[in-house]
């Protein structure tokens, strides 16, 4: 019988929390059509949805493997009542808590604060949409803020926003005055750290997948030939099943 995952409280603190860094992935009940439209088309609105699970599993299995004992993986979805959605999707060693807030920096800023309440030494937020970050990545991140290397930890995503942010204490600020969804992002948020007087350690350079163009270059990493890298092996196996029984000029054309 597979059994659901502990669903956090933020007004019952938890003693275990107190050294682990919280690794969470922001994510959304992957339902068809409401996940990874802007993949619709190439992909339809289940294999969008379809993505975006092998996307989760690639990310926790990472999380997983950066962690070890000093972190906690968790999901940080919307919408509440969805928990049973992350089942057979999200290792079993991982919590939930449920998102809260309106707009998109609202709901970065209340899991923070909902993190830290629980009583996590420090807090790391992921998105959903990078599969191919390397372990390597969430373990510096993890390890720079154990440390106290830096007050925040940022992960560039080449489309200017970030895959991750990672802090020490809660630091609403970062989440206001940024124009989310745009260039812009990693930039305002920058911007915001230095006001703030707080010290930022910056990760290696990686990428969103999200649209058309993105989608072909998540296919041209996995699906080269003589692919032998353990990197999105879910995310590999999907694409490669759909490339296998339509073709590659159904999501992944030639120039």
């Amino acid at each position: 019988m597979t059994l659901s995952h502990r669903i956090l409280n933020p007004e019952i603190p938890d003693p275990s929390a107190r050294r682990l860094c919280a690794l969470g992935i922001m994510t959304k009940a992957p339902r068809a059509g409401s996940v990874k439209t802007r993949l619709v088309p190439p992909l339809t609105a289940d294999e969008a949805a379809g993505l975006n699970v092998c996307f989760l599993r690639d990310t926790a299995a990472t999380i997983v493997e950066a962690g070890g004992a000093s972190s906690q993986g968790i999901g940080v979805f919307t919408p509440v009542g969805a928990e049973s959605a992350y089942i057979d999707i999200l290792p079993e060693s991982f919590d939930l808590i449920p998102q809260r807030g309106a707009g998109f920096g609202e709901r970065l800023a209340f899991a923070v604060e909902d993190l830290f309440r629980v009583g996590f030494h420090s807090v790391c937020l992921i998105d959903s949409d990078s599969p191919t970050v390397p372990t390597a990545n969430y373990a510096e991140a993890a390890n720079v803020l154990a440390n106290r290397r830096a007050d925040v930890v940022l992960g560039p995503s080449d489309d200017g926003g970030y895959y991750l942010i990672g802090v020490t204490k809660n630091h609403r600020g970062l989440f206001e005055d940024v124009d989310w969804s745009t260039e812009r992002v990693l930039d305002q948020t920058m911007r915001r750290a230095k006001e703030l007087d707080l010290t930022v350690h910056l990760l290696p350079r990686c990428y969103d997948v999200d649209d058309r163009q993105t989608l072909r270059r998540l296919c041209d990493e996995l699906l080269r030939e003589n692919f032998s890298e353990n990197i999105a092996p879910e995310t590999r196996r999907f694409l490669s099943a759909i490339v296998q029984c339509e073709g590659r000029e159904r999501i992944w054309p030639n120039e």
